[in-house]
C-alpha cells in the first residue's frame, strides 16, 4: 500500500478509531481489512497468517490461517512477577508461548481474532499497555537491562517511563475499544512529580493529537537510553539515542543522537541504514522537551509522499545535521542547549550470569534460545521455569534488548531456589552452558512462519547456522571473543543485522545477504559482502574471515577494529575478491608461521 494511501487511513480514522470496534465485535469472519490493520498497528497488533499453511491452503481454495500478533510495552523490559503471570495464561489464547523482543517487549503470536479484546484488555489491566507499541508513533523505549542499584540506573529507568508517558498516543479510541471506555491508567509511572494523580489521559479533541497531529508521524519512531560503556540498547540504531552525563555519581544531562534506523530495500539504493549521529546536549530537566521537539520536527517535516524514505534518518540526511538542530533549537525557547558530550561504549552485550544489584540483592540473566519462551521438546522447559520463579517466589523479569531475561531483586537466601528451579527445567545460563561468547549475543527476528513480509528464516535458521559456526570459533581458540552475529528475514533489518560483525539478510527462501564489518560496540556499519549466499554456505564463508582474523589479528585487538584496518581501501575490490585475499592472507601466515617455529 502507498504511504499517500497510509496517510489518508490515519487521516481518515477519527483518532485511530475507524471501524475496529464494529470489526472485532463481529466474530463470523477470521480477519480485518487491510486499512483496518494499518490502524490495528497503533493499537499493538499486526495481522498475520501461518505461512507454513498458506501454500496449501491455497491449493484447497481455502482462506489464509489468519491471527494476530499482539505487542506489549515495557519501558526499560521491566516486567513484575504478577504482570508476567498475567503474559503466561495468555499464552493459551496464542501459540502456547510468548516471544521476548529486541526492543525488550513480549509478542503474543496466533491470537486469533475472537480472542484480541480479550488479550488487549488482560494486558492493560496487568498494568502494561499495548498502545503504541507498533504504528507511526513512538514505539517502546529501551533502557538498560541491568538492575543496578544507583542513581544513574535508576534516572535511565525513569527517563524510560517519562518518555513512554509523554508520547502515549491522545485519542479516547484506545479506552473505547478495548476497555469499554474505561479510563486507562498508565500506572508504570508510580512517581507522583511524574505522574501526578496517575495524569489523567489528555481527551484530545478526536483526530487532532497535541503532539502527533491528525495523521500522526510519517514512520515508526524509536528511542533507547544506555550507559557507557554498555550499549545493550543499541542507541546508534535508534531514531532518538540517549546516554547520560554523570557528575559525583548523579545525572547531570544527557547527549542525545539521532537518525539511526536499518530499514531498507535490496536493490533500491535511496533506502540504506543509517547509524545514529550525536545532536545536541541537553540538561535533565529538559530532556523530554528536547526529544518532543526532535518529534515534532519529524512529525513536519519527515516524508509523506515516499514511506520508504520516511524515517527520521532521511529527514536528518535531507535538512542535514546542523540545519536539523537548529529547527529542534527552535522549538525549545528558553532551554539552553550544548554541544553533545563524548561518547563511548565497549559492547552491546548482556552480562550473563550472577552479579550483585548494589543494594545487597542479587540478579541472574538468564540466556533464551532467540528469544521464545516456550517448553522445548528435549531442551529447555523455559516457560514452566519462568511460571515457577514468578509464582514460587515473586520475583520481577527484565527483558534485555539481546532477548535474554534476567531474573530480578534476588535476596542471597533465594538463590539456591533459582539456581534449582533452573536447572529443575534444564535451563541454564549461558556462562554455566559453554557457550562461546558469540553465542550468548546473537540474535534473530521471528521471520517465518507469521511475518508478512520475511523473504527466508531467520529465528528458525540462526540456531542451526550457529551450531557449525560455533566448533570453528572453539577450534580457532577465538570461542571468548566479542564477534556479534545477526540474522533478519528481510531487508527491513528488525534483527539489527547492519551494525554486526557479520549479519545476514533474506532475500528469498535459503537465501541471504551477508554483511561484514559492523561493531560488538554497535557504532559501525557492516558492508556488504556477498549478494546472496545459501543458508548452508554462511559458515564456510564466515570461516575464511575468522581464520584471517586470528592470523593477521594484533595483540588485544577484536574482530571489529581487525577488519576495519585491513579492509582494503580505496579501489576496493569485490566482495568475492576479498573472500579469495582473505583466504590467500590466512594461508600464507599461517605458512609463515610454520616455516618460523621449523
Amino acid at each position: 500500500m502507498s504511504k499517500a494511501s497510509v496517510e489518508d487511513i490515519k487521516l481518515a480514522s477519527v483518532g485511530l478509531r475507524g471501524q475496529l470496534a464494529e470489526l472485532f465485535a463481529d466474530t463470523s469472519t477470521p480477519s480485518i481489512p487491510e486499512d483496518s490493520n494499518i490502524l490495528m498497528k497503533h493499537h499493538g497488533s499486526y495481522q498475520q497468517d501461518d505461512r507454513d499453511l498458506r501454500a496449501q491452503l491455497s491449493k484447497e481454495k481455502k482462506e489464509k490461517a489468519w491471527s494476530f500478533m499482539i505487542r506489549s510495552k515495557m519501558p526499560g523490559g521491566r516486567i513484575t512477577a504478577e504482570q508476567w503471570m498475567i503474559h503466561d495464561a495468555l499464552c493459551t489464547k496464542a501459540m502456547g508461548n510468548m516471544r521476548l523482543t529486541n526492543r525488550q517487549g513480549i509478542q503474543l503470536h496466533g491470537v486469533l481474532k475472537g480472542g484480541v479484546k480479550e488479550v488487549i484488555s488482560n494486558v492493560c489491566h496487568s498494568g502494561l499497555s499495548t498502545m503504541g507499541a507498533c504504528g507511526d508513533v513512538v514505539r517502546n523505549t529501551m533502557g538498560p537491562a541491568a538492575p543496578i542499584k544507583d542513581a544513574v540506573h535508576a534516572d535511565t529507568q525513569k527517563l524510560t517511563e517519562e518518555i513512554s508517558q509523554r508520547f502515549l498516543w491522545r485519542s479516547t479510541a484506545y479506552a473505547d475499544i478495548w476497555l469499554d471506555g474505561e479510563k486507562i491508567d498508565p500506572n508504570w509511572i508510580q512517581d507522583p512529580e511524574v505522574n501526578p494523580a496517575v495524569r489523567e489521559q489528555t481527551k484530545a479533541p478526536e483526530g487532532d493529537d497535541p503532539i502527533y497531529g491528525k495523521v500522526y508521524l510519517p514512520r515508526k519512531f524509536k528511542i533507547g537510553v544506555a550507559i557507557a560503556p554498555i550499549n545493550d540498547s543499541d542507541i546508534y540504531s535508534q531514531d532518538v539515542g540517549l546516554v547520560p552525563h554523570v557528575v559525583n555519581g548523579e545525572v547531570e544531562g544527557y547527549t542525545i543522537t539521532v537518525g539511526g534506523g536499518f530499514g531498507m530495500s535490496h536493490g533500491q539504493l535511496t533506502t540504506r541504514p543509517f547509524l545514529g549521529q550525536p545532536l545536541l546536549y541537553a540538561q535533565r530537566a529538559n530532556v523530554v522537551d528536547a526529544i518532543e521537539a526532535v518529534v515534532t520536527t519529524q512529525r513536519d517535516h519527515g516524508n509523506r509522499t515516499e514511506r520508504k524514505n520516511a524515517r527520521l534518518k532521511y529527514t536528518v540526511q535531507t535538512m542535514g545535521l546542523d540545519g536539523f538542530r537548529a529547527e529542534v533549537v527552535r522549538r525549545l525557547p528558553g532551554i539552553t542547549t550544548e554541544s553533545p558530550k563524548p561518547l563511548s561504549f565497549d559492547s552491546v552485550e548482556d552480562n550473563m550470569g550472577w552479579h550483585e544489584q548494589g543494594d545487597g540483592k542479587l540478579y541472574c540473566c538468564v540466556y533464551i534460545n532467540m528469544g521464545r519462551v516456550v517448553d522445548r521438546e528435549n531442551g529447555p522447559q523455559y516457560r514452566t521455569c519462568f511460571a515457577e520463579i514468578a509464582t514460587a517466589l515473586k520475583l520481577p523479569f527484565i527483558v534485555t534488548a539481546n532477548t535474554n531475561l534476567i531474573i530480578a531483586d534476588v535476596a542471597p537466601e533465594q538463590k539456591a531456589a533459582v539456581d534449582a528451579i533452573l536447572a529443575k527445567h534444564g535451563v541454564v545460563h549461558a556462562n554455566e552452558a559453554g557457550f562461546t561468547r558469540a553465542r550468548k549475543v546473537a540474535h534473530a527476528c521471528v521471520a517465518l512462519p507469521t511475518c508478512g513480509l520475511s523473504l527466508s528464516e531467520s529465528e528458525r535458521a540462526l540456531p542451526g547456522i550457529l551450531d557449525k559456526i560455533d566448533p570453528i570459533l572453539k577450534e580457532l581458540g577465538l570461542e571468548d571473543e566479542p564477534i556479534l552475529f545477526r540474522m533478519t528475514g528481510c531487508p527491513n533489518g528488525c534483527g539489527r543485522p547492519y551494525n554486526a560483525d557479520f549479519g545476514f539478510v533474506g532475500r528469498a527462501p535459503n537465501k541471504y545477504a551477508m554483511f561484514v564489518g559492523g561493531s560488538i560496540r554497535g557504532n559501525a556499519l557492516a558492508g556488504l559482502e556477498f549478494k546472496s549466499v545459501l543458508g548452508d554456505d554462511i559458515p564456510g564463508k564466515v570461516r575464511a574471515f575468522l581464520e584471517a582474523f586470528k592470523a593477521e589479528r594484533q595483540p588485544g585487538e577484536i574482530f571489529a577494529d581487525w577488519f576495519a584496518r585491513t579492509r582494503t581501501k580505496g579501489a576496493e575490490p569485490t566482495p568475492e575478491q576479498f573472500h579469495i585475499e582473505l583466504a590467500e592472507r590466512a594461508a600464507k601466515l599461517a605458512g609463515e608461521k610454520v616455516e618460523a617455529a621449523g
